[in-house]
């Protein structure tokens, strides 16, 4: 049996009861980014997208194809990592640590680390820091670091300036330093290049250093119990590499979608696990709802082929890990609820309501698996087979 679970990063449902603590209330992301933009999504509704309470901007179906509902966070946070790690039952108790500039401490260690010194060390678009220092960086060889409402150190260099082997390096220097007091979730390096008026970001050389899990999640029980587990994009990363028995590269949404279809059609016995990062990272956080309503229509439109590389036995989620809704003032994430979709054609298309953790999608994926679970969640795997019970 394959289960597949893709990734919509930050196509959140909106705001979850206790979104008014982060200044998140009234946000939509799936509702405002259709509002706005007039678009439609013919195979969304299909399976059952409108039919989720809360989502007005999709049409209910009268008989969607799947099993649909929205998950809970519990977690205290609104980022990447926090999601995933819940959706594979590691509830974290306390948010991850944001800073607004990191202290002297942590800058002098990073300083002593590459020899040289820095620029930036503010919140900011990768783009825009990198127009205003890039020039500024060309000259001097200093890395530009940059944070955001994540809980995020962001290492920007050009290839011409410091190679890849050496801005990896940094990272994996600094994910040593950030530790402790100064812990924050993940480490990027953005290699870019170009010149200035036209420098570009190098999408596919990104490397995330992720904190390693502290408790051992579902994937772990999967690989210990003999089922593949295959990574794609830049879901080994937000597990610090933990987990796997393949990882698989991709450059883009759709090439994402792509790879997820090849790895469908091999019929692993186990999960094969896809983010698509780029509603979040290229249309969510610069604010840009119609990229991100193109980028929600071009998978709609390759939905058919999704739901046809799904076997009979099968399982295909779709799930999200936050909002961020390009309406919304600001450039943070938006605490929303998850998306929740579960395909089959042995499955029972039927409404799961809210589920109360992200950490019931990986319990039930464990016995889709017929895998041992103890952890957080509860699996929702007899509601997908037409057993009795309540959502």
């Amino acid at each position: 049996m394959t289960v597949t679970l893709l990734v919509l990063d930050s196509v959140g449902l909106g705001a979850l009861p206790d979104a008014a603590a982060f200044g998140d209330e009234g946000s939509h992301t799936l509702n405002h980014t259709l509002e706005v933009t007039g678009t439609t999504l013919p195979g969304f509704a299909r399976l059952g997208l409108g039919n989720i309470g809360g989502v007005t901007a999709v049409p209910a179906h009268p008989r969607p194809l799947a099993a649909h509902g929205r998950l809970n966070e519990v977690s205290l946070g609104k980022d990447t990592t926090t999601g995933h790690w819940e959706f594979m039952g590691v509830v974290l108790q306390h948010p991850f640590r944001t800073f607004t500039r990191f202290p002297p401490t942590v800058m002098e260690a990073f300083d002593r680390l590459t020899g040289r010194g820095h620029l930036g060390n503010y919140p900011a678009s990768g783009t825009d820091i990198i127009k205003k220092l890039g020039e500024s960086h060309l000259e001097t060889g200093y890395p530009i670091v940059y944070t955001s409402a994540d809980s995020v150190f962001q290492i920007a260099a050009h290839t011409d300036r410091v190679p890849l082997a050496t801005l990896y390096h940094w990272c994996e220097g600094t994910r040593g330093i950030l530790q402790g007091d100064y812990a924050v979730a993940r480490v990027i390096a953005r290699p870019f290049t170009g010149e200035p008026g036209a420098f570009r970001r190098i999408g596919e050389a990104r490397k995330d250093y992720s904190l390693s899990p502290p408790e051992d999640t579902v994937l772990d029980a999967l690989l210990a119990a003999g089922r593949e587990v295959v990574g794609l994009g830049k879901i080994p990363d937000i597990y610090s590499h933990r987990g796997f028995t393949r990882e698989v590269k991709t450059t883009s949404n759709l090439d994402g979608i792509a790879r997820t279809i090849e790895e469908m059609r091999r019929r692993p016995h186990g999960l094969v696990f896809c983010n698509l990062v780029e509603f979040d990272s290229l249309y969510g956080h610069r604010r840009d709802p119609q990229g991100y309503a193109r980028a929600l229509r071009e998978l709609d439109e390759r939905l058919e082929a999704l739901i046809g590389a799904v076997g009979e036995g099968d399982v295909l989620f779709f799930v999200s890990d936050h909002g961020n809704d390009p309406t919304w003032p600001g450039s943070d994430h938006t605490r929303e609820y998850g998306m929740l979709l579960a395909y089959g054609p042995s499955l029972t298309p039927r409404a799961l309501g809210v589920r109360s953790t992200f950490a019931d999608l990986g319990a039930t994926i464990a016995e889709l698996l017929e895998v041992t679970w103890r952890g957080p969640g509860s699996s929702f795997a007899p509601l997908l087979h037409g057993e009795l019970g309540t959502p």
